[in-house]
């Protein structure tokens, strides 16, 4: 009976999850979770070998995984993409837009082209896969998407202005479709990480000012893993999350907690 009662309430088995950024990292965390949960997981990135090995990897841990590479700031390809996975039957039921990337720079020294780079990724990526899964979701009456914005979006630091304006404008994209979609059956929520310990943050983790700086400012004392990012995006995704709608969730360790 308990059993019964997970599975009905936070169980994902007979949906279709698009996760970008997906080959590794937080991504294939936030994959490898949906895919424990029940869910057929689409791994995207840009790399088709990269998508194939986080395939593989996720097969061996008995999660049906299908390989989508596209870049996520290409309108075109991800429309494409999506087309593709709808004539092979694959209807996208869960999104997470996951894909990013960085560049630590002051303001002015970033070139235009450099702080455009972060929101064509961020904040276009977002945009172009919702736009393209929405139609469906609407259609079929139920969706699930979770976007990823960030604790930079609401607090930050020097040199990463372009992503922190890139996670404060998912921010508002969230709750935008969230308005405009919940009545079609569709939820949009978004998470907003603190530190989390993957490739994407070495550059800190090499920084010894910054350890320093994380132990005592997150009230947890540690960096985050992908893993305990993971399981909120299976929540977000699950019946027991019908309700939930147009919120961003800090995962941070008490971060914005602190004065």
């Amino acid at each position: 009976m308990k059993h019964d009662y997970l599975d009905q309430t936070f169980g994902l088995a007979g949906r279709v999850a698009l996760v970008t950024g997906a080959a590794r990292g937080l991504g294939y965390a936030i994959a490898q979770a949906l895919g424990r949960a029940g869910a057929q997981v689409v791994v995207n990135d840009l790399s088709q070998d990269a998508c194939d090995a986080a395939c593989a990897r996720l097969a061996g841990d008995g999660i049906t995984a299908h390989a989508s590479p596209f870049d996520v700031a290409d309108a075109a390809a991800v429309a494409a993409a999506v087309s593709q996975l709808e004539e092979a039957g694959l209807f996208i039921d869960v999104l997470v837009s996951n894909a990013g990337n960085q560049n630590r720079k002051a303001v002015v020294d970033m070139t235009p082209a450099e702080w455009q780079a972060l929101q064509n990724v961020h904040v276009n990526g977002a945009f172009h896969c919702a736009r393209a899964v929405l139609p469906g979701m609407g259609k079929r009456g139920f969706g699930r998407i979770v976007l990823m914005s960030s604790v930079a979006g609401q607090a930050t630091m020097p040199n990463i202005a372009a992503y922190a304006t890139a996670k404060g404008a998912i921010a508002a994209f969230t709750r935008a479709l969230a308005v405009e979609y919940g009545a079609s059956g569709v939820t949009c929520n978004a998470l907003a990480p603190g530190f989390v310990r993957t490739d994407f943050t070495q550059g800190l983790q090499d920084n010894p000012q910054f350890q320093s700086f994380l132990s005592t400012s997150v009230p947890v004392g540690r960096w985050a893993t992908p893993e305990d990012i993971a399981p909120a995006v299976v929540y977000l995704a699950s019946p027991g999350a019908s309700f939930v709608n147009g919120h961003v969730l800090a995962i941070d360790g008490g971060l914005l907690a602190r004065m």
